[in-house]
């Protein structure tokens, strides 16, 4: 004997899904991105910025700006996913912006823009 179940009844009991994780993710690898470039710059024009990012001498300050933006990705990973886990945001906008965040991210790291600040 089989059982057969409608089109309606296996729907009614699946799980609601959300996109606000995916989006959460998105937008926190391009704030993670931007943190990047920033400490880039901060480091280059601080002294004493640069002296506080050098986590292991031989590879410089890049240590300490890397080890701090993958805390900043990671903070504004896990805080987005603690407010988006269970909504549907609007992928578009999110998108748009962390596409933003991520060419600007790219254009800080050239030394001619970089340096203008």
């Amino acid at each position: 004997m089989s059982t057969h179940t409608s089109p309606a009844s296996s729907a009614a009991g699946l799980a609601t899904r959300t996109n606000g994780s995916g989006a959460a993710a998105l937008l926190a690898a391009a704030i993670g991105s931007v943190a990047v470039a920033l400490f880039g710059i901060a480091a280059d024009k601080s002294a004493a910025i640069k002296s506080f990012f050098v986590f292991y001498k031989p590879a410089g300050q890049l240590t300490g700006e890397t080890t701090a933006a993958i805390v900043v990705w990671l903070a504004a990973w896990a805080i987005l996913e603690f407010l988006w886990r269970q909504k549907n945001v609007k992928l578009k906008p999110v998108g748009l912006l962390a596409l933003a965040l991520i060419v600007l991210s790219l254009l800080l790291t050239f030394p001619p823009i970089g340096d203008l600040f």
